[in-house]
């Protein structure tokens, strides 16, 4: 016969995560429970405000009236920050961190990420790739990995989901649905990316690549802060637009003492037929390139077959037809990290 607190663990376990066909028990949510007398305690490993209250809602409904009842989310730990000068290094796991960033949104920087780190994986290296754009979590999409959620291990560290010999972590794999919104503040966004690279059972990596969001925020601030990055790459369009943006990012990174690896010219041309468009303009990369005395690692054209590849899970690495690129950027990376 069980006791009462078994019990009670069970019951809780079978309680619906909201807007999902999961339990807390599946989702190994119970971060702990202790019944001492009438007093019950519990506590829940969720950081979704909305599915944490729904759910403190409905133990409080069962168990109110007949206990002493606490329901409270796990305790954040407290975050003792470095600096640009002095970084911490909150992956001592990762031999290499890489940050993928660009000005602005939309130049194909996740894309750029997910091939590269596929990329470096067929060449045998162990990668990490982890989404840090909370607010466009798309690598969870163009990895295959959707329906992924997230699972924890009986150490109480998050497991990554892994697809193309990629282990992947991304907020986008936390939420109920796809599309739930993440109406987060800054601080909140920075303190989900720190719990990502110390409680995700990440194992040894030879590399681990940052899919940065767009701009220079508090994101890229807290990464150079927390992390000793071993290169940065650069993603820009031939648009001048792109190319002002990017060069913010350029300046950035400088300020923070993160050395630059080089710039890739996404979406660079297309081809009809026999001839060669510049629809997005020409030359912008190699500008950029040459304003900064970097190096421009490729020029990646905009292919039906790269969108196809992302939209469908398939990463462009992966096709022959267009897996050439990001092959010169893997391979310009290893060679400005020596």
């Amino acid at each position: 016969m069980s006791s009462p607190k078994e019990q009670i663990r069970r019951e809780i376990e079978a309680i619906r995560y909201p807007k999902l066909e999961r339990t807390l028990g599946s989702l190994e949510l119970i971060a702990d429970l202790s019944l001492q007398d009438k007093r019950l305690d519990v506590v829940l490993a969720i950081q979704n405000e909305e599915a944490f209250s729904a759910i403190e809602a409905e133990i409080r409904a069962r168990y109110g009236d007949r206990y002493q009842l606490s329901v409270r989310p796990r305790t954040a730990k407290r975050v003792a920050h470095g600096t640009t000068q002095n970084p911490n290094n909150r992956a001592p796991y990762a031999q290499k961190v890489i940050a993928v960033s660009s000005g602005k949104g939309g130049v194909g920087k996740t894309t750029l990420s997910v091939n590269l780190a596929v990329a470096l994986a067929q060449q045998g290296h162990r990668v990490g790739l982890l989404d840090a754009d909370v607010y466009g979590p798309d690598v969870p999409r163009m990895l295959g990995l959707r329906e992924e959620r997230l699972r924890w291990s009986d150490e109480d560290k998050m497991i990554p989901a892994e697809n193309f010999g990629v282990k992947v972590m991304s907020v986008g794999m936390t939420t109920p649905t796809e599309d739930t919104p993440l109406a987060w503040r800054a601080s909140v966004a920075t303190s989900a990316l720190i719990q990502f690279l110390e409680d995700v059972a990440w194992g040894e990596l030879d590399f681990l690549v940052i899919d940065m969001p767009p701009g220079t925020g508090d994101v890229q601030l807290t990464m150079a802060q927390e992390l000793p990055i071993a290169a940065a790459l650069l993603v820009t369009t031939p648009q001048m637009a792109s190319i002002d943006d990017v060069s913010r990012a350029v300046r950035m990174f400088e300020e923070c003492r993160v050395p630059i690896a080089g710039v890739v010219e996404n979406m660079s041309y297309m081809v009809i037929g026999d001839k060669r468009h510049h629809p997005f303009g020409q030359g912008g990369g190699a500008l950029l390139a040459g304003r900064y005395d970097l190096k421009l690692l490729a020029q990646i054209p905009l292919e039906e077959a790269i969108r196809n590849g992302a939209d469908e899970g398939f990463p462009a690495a992966t096709n022959e037809e267009v897996a050439e690129p990001y092959r010169q950027v893997a391979a310009g990376l290893l060679k400005a990290l020596g």
